[in-house]
């Protein structure tokens, strides 16, 4: 069968299990799309099949068949520094980096041997935190030499897989502090920025990693409870085009949540490849509001330069820029050196797997589901935006903002209450709460591992 149909035939039954119509949320050939309808009215019908936000469902079973299983080992590693990697008996470390060294010389069959040999080595995510890294990394480079991740057509999730993915953000946030922190710091600067009793009631959201959303249930309970912004909020999410049905599940959720929470509100949704082109023009900004922009390298991954990024987000006169590194990405963005940026990412990840091995029990099934579905593509993310950019000479992120005429600003000290709450809460020993700069930081052992930050021009 055609595979062209074969792709209507899944859009269609997707479209009719979730009972929208073509109009409702866009078809994968659009290039763009908005959804514009008040919540202000009655309360919306809330289609019964959708999960809830990761911090409503209830957690379930999940089928040892859906991700990786293997047995697990205990071989020790060490992994110190960008150029010198003692990998403590690990010499595949070394044939990974052999393989990103092809990979920029242009050696690429040499590179496909040395990833031949890995690939009978490295059969599955098993063993400690280096080791499943590395497993996930070879995968990626597996993935960036055959062109699976750019020359196909991305398609929408399927159902099964956006349930899982909600379950992994849900399990996530329940046995780490990593995702909590991101929304908490974020949300906490976005308060404060709304602290000012003489400014516009009505506010604008403008989010470059939405996810599923459910950052903004705390957002609509502060805002209920302390009566800011009139109880109006508005957000445009900039979201991928594999993301439709998420898009309908993020609209309908809000939408429920903020109805309880008796809030007038909005939201909208742009097409990543419609910003490309349009870059803020895409985005619909109504006079006399509160403009605030949250940022993640999410955003910075498909835009071929930040500092123009950042000129036309000038334009936008934000009240706050907020930007939450969650990926290591403060320290190499803007090298152009793919070796550097592919080792200090597989330095970051095992890092994060290693606090999930002291958060999670051992060989519990939760921690291979947030590994799968959380991590994994990330770390697929990471590597192909590092081959991106290896010739790209871009500047670093913080001297684009400082060079458009941005300052960065103290978050609260409230903020880093709640932040040393959260891990108090959480009892997971190894994480502490730093600060760098103007940043607020999530480290473990030393190492950040988030990194929030404010920002105005």
């Amino acid at each position: 069968m055609d595979e062209h149909v074969m792709r209507s035939m899944d859009w269609d039954s997707i479209m009719k299990e979730l009972e929208l119509d073509d109009d409702s949320t866009p078809n994968p050939l659009k290039t763009e799309f908005t959804t514009s309808e008040s919540a202000i009215g009655p309360l919306y019908a809330v289609d019964s099949n959708l999960p809830g936000f990761p911090d409503q469902i209830q957690p379930s079973d999940f089928d040892s068949s859906d991700v990786y299983t293997g047995q697990n080992q205990t071989t020790g590693y060490g992994f110190n520094s960008l150029d010198t990697v003692d990998n403590g008996g690990f010499d595949f470390i070394e044939d990974l980096i052999r393989v990103v060294d092809c990979v920029e010389s242009d050696e690429l069959q040499l590179a496909q041997v040395i990833l031949s040999r890995l690939n009978q080595r490295l059969r599955s995510p098993t063993g400690r935190p280096l080791q499943r890294a590395a497993f996930y990394f070879k995968e990626a480079l597996n993935s960036l030499l055959t062109g699976s991740n750019r020359n196909q057509t991305r398609l929408l999730s399927s159902w099964t897989e956006i349930v899982q993915k909600i379950r992994a953000v849900k399990e996530f946030s329940g046995i780490s502090p990593i995702p909590l922190f991101s929304h908490f710091t974020a949300n906490q600067a976005i308060l404060d920025s709304l602290s000012s009793q003489s400014s516009s009631p009505f506010v604008h959201v403008v989010d470059f990693d939405i996810g599923f959303g459910g950052q903004y249930a705390s957002l609509m309970r502060e805002i209920a409870e302390k009566s800011i912004s009139s109880g109006f909020l508005r957000v445009t999410a900039v979201v991928a085009e594999e993301c439709a049905v998420e898009t309908r599940l993020v609209k309908e959720n809000l939408t429920q949540f903020a109805a309880e929470m008796k809030i007038r509100f909005q939201i909208e949704f742009v097409l990543t490849k419609t910003f490309e082109m349009l870059s803020f023009k895409a985005i619909r900004f109504v006079e006399g509001e509160r403009t605030i922009v949250l940022i993640s390298p999410a955003i910075f991954r498909r835009l071929s330069g930040i500092g123009e990024f950042v000129n036309n987000l000038r334009r936008v006169s934000p009240k706050v820029v907020v930007f939450v590194d969650g990926e290591g990405w403060t320290e190499v963005a803007g090298s152009g050196s793919f070796r550097r940026e592919f080792v200090t990412a597989l330095e970051f990840y095992t890092m994060v797997l290693e606090s999930l091995d002291a958060a999670a029990p051992h060989g519990d099934l939760v921690k291979k589901i947030v590994e799968a579905f959380v991590l994994r593509p990330k770390i697929a993310a990471a590597v192909e935006t590092a081959a991106d950019r290896r010739n790209a000479g871009d500047v670093i992120w913080r001297e684009a903002f400082c060079g458009a005429g941005m300052r960065s600003i103290q978050l609260s000290q409230f903020a880093v209450f709640q932040a040393e709450c959260l891990l108090e809460k959480a009892q997971v020993r190894g994480f502490h709460v730093a600060k760098r700069q103007e940043e607020l930081v999530l480290c473990w052992h030393g190492r950040a591992l988030v990194a929030t930050s404010a920002w105005r021009f």
